[in-house]
């Protein structure tokens, strides 16, 4: 969340980002309570004050009657105090409302506009498109896996419902061979590889950004307790430090992230999100960083170089995406999407994504660093990027591999993780 200070002095700055970014926040309201508040907080002291005056003067007063008076004059200043209290506690709730309502500021480089429409393509990969001869049709993901025997997406209906999904064969070497890949070239470049709990209490939703509860909500949630399934690792690895304290030698903390992924995907249909483009389960391979604030913009580019670095390895078409601030989740000051080629699609779509989400997760979640030497303490810096998000990327791996003589070809990245070249039709 924004700090109130820089909220009450950026009033109009804030109520543009807010517009910019399609959300509704009542910012006058906020600056309005919050004068309230500090009205209230000052009665607070001064009726504190009093009341100690009081207490202070009951064993100099002179006669019983006296004292019963200044005694009775506490009570009531106790009970105004407790008045007032309750009132402040009113104010304070209203405030944390609308305060987490605000998004964060949006990095003044960032494409301006409603929607995903006014995303900017800034670059591309380093593998060009396919070329088939004129006439080859190219299949979808769907059709190929019929034909290979590699996915069953029936039976994953019957079991779990629409969405899910049983991988087979080679599909499942695929899976381990992306976790693979991934995770080794995340450690490469300083990692820690982790795995991560499934679950996470709603709290540490709530401070990464998340609705665990809601019409809204894309999260599934446990039934009578204050849990939910993570839609992504960025969640509990943001949780590892939710009101902890850590020296500033332990920055930047570069971790990896393995986990399932668990999303509802409400109103999600039609041909360009069907088979495994949007799946209510996934697994996902993903970055995290704390660090620095003067760390943040660097290591941005960072997680944005190493999704690159991935996806060329992969031999896999994409485009860079700057995305606009009405497409921004709330706590991203910026974030880039990779876009791979898909021919299923006949279009590009969304694999990974990289945000650097500044202080807005730590104030949420009191993460903080301290300094050898300084006195107190500094809210940390996030960032989240996705290294391979499996069901897309298998995805792009099939669809792109597809040879016109009927194999499916391997990219050379993933061949030391599995026992074949390509993949023959079963069908």
């Amino acid at each position: 969340m924004l700090d109130r200070k820089f909220i009450l002095e950026n009033v109009d700055a804030v109520k543009e980002n807010c517009e910019n970014r399609n959300v509704v926040a009542d910012v006058d309201r906020f600056v309005e309570l919050e004068t309230i508040r500090r009205e209230k907080q000052r009665e607070i002291e001064g009726l504190n004050q009093e009341s100690n005056l009081v207490a202070k003067s009951i064993g100099k007063c002179a006669t019983p009657d006296e004292r019963e008076a200044k005694k009775e004059e506490g009570r009531l200043i106790r009970e105004k105090i407790a008045e007032v209290q309750a009132e402040l506690n009113t104010l304070e709730a209203e405030l944390d409302a609308i305060q987490l309502s605000i998004p964060n500021m949006a990095h003044p480089e960032a494409p301006v506009g409603k929607d995903d429409a006014s995303n900017r393509v800034v670059g591309y990969g380093k593998t060009p498109l396919p070329q088939w001869s004129e006439g080859f049709e190219p299949l979808d993901h769907v059709e190929l896996a019929e034909i290979y025997d590699l996915i069953d997406f029936e039976a994953g209906a019957r079991v779990a419902g629409a969405g899910f999904y049983f991988l087979k064969n080679e599909a499942v070497l695929l899976e381990l061979a992306l976790k693979q890949f991934a995770i080794r070239k995340l450690m490469q470049h300083g990692f820690t590889p982790t795995t991560t709990p499934d679950l996470a209490k709603n709290d540490v939703l709530q401070g990464a950004g998340f609705i665990p509860r809601g019409n809204e909500t894309q999260i599934y949630s446990i039934e009578n307790t204050d849990l939910s399934l993570v839609a992504t690792a960025e969640i509990t690895l943001g949780g590892l430090l939710t009101n902890q304290t850590i020296d500033s030698t332990e920055l930047p903390m570069k971790l990896c992230g393995v986990s399932h992924c668990f999303r509802t995907e409400a109103g999600a249909a039609g041909r360009a999100s069907r088979g495994l483009y949007r799946v209510h389960q996934f697994t996902k391979v993903e970055m995290f960083v704390f660090c620095e604030p003067n760390q943040s913009e660097a290591m941005h580019q960072e997680l944005l170089a190493i999704e690159r670095e991935i996806f060329d390895d992969l031999e896999i078409p994409y485009r860079i995406v700057d995305t606009a601030t009405g497409d921004l989740g709330g706590p991203a000051y910026r974030k880039y999407d990779l876009e791979a080629w898909m021919p299923g699609r006949g279009g590009y779509g969304e694999v990974t994504s990289t945000s650097n989400c500044t202080d807005y997760q730590a104030r949420r979640l009191n993460a903080r660093y301290k300094i050898k030497g300084e006195k107190g303490t500094n809210y940390v810096h996030t960032l989240n990027g996705t290294a391979v998000a499996i069901s897309r990327a298998l995805l792009a791996v099939l669809e792109l591999g597809q040879q016109e003589d009927g194999m499916i070809v391997i990219p050379r990245a993933l061949r030391p993780y599995v026992p074949f070249v390509t993949i023959q039709a079963r069908k």
